[in-house]
């Protein structure tokens, strides 16, 4: 778990509250405990969180802890990054990546 204040923590529960009903786009990260990749991935998330700060939403969902958020959106591979704008999903990147791509995900929907 990320002690980061611009990371946030969805549940099945806020998922809907949080994200889809966001006046910003949210990035999600689907992730899990025992995922080597998605804690790879953690500090490129962590520093796009920083850099987007009140442009963008950032958070994190547990797949273990969270299935039906997990599989109401498909997330098959871990890590997932979705991004969601309006609440619809707009881009996803599946798998450990380079901050410069999450960063085009990002720009490509940004008004």
């Amino acid at each position: 778990m990320s002690d980061n204040p611009n990371i946030l923590h969805f549940t099945d529960t806020s998922f809907d509250d949080e994200v889809l009903k966001a006046d910003v786009p949210v990035l999600v990260d689907f992730w899990a405990e025992w995922c080597a990749p998605c804690r790879m991935l953690a500090p490129t998330v962590e520093a796009v969180a920083d850099q987007y700060q009140g442009k963008v939403k950032v958070g994190k969902v547990n797949v273990d802890e969270n299935m039906a958020i997990s599989q109401r959106f498909n997330v098959r591979g871990i890590p997932m990054l979705i991004l969601f704008k309006g609440g619809q999903v707009k881009d996803q990147i599946v798998g450990n990546t380079s901050k410069d791509n999450v960063v085009r995900m990002l720009e490509r929907h940004l008004n």
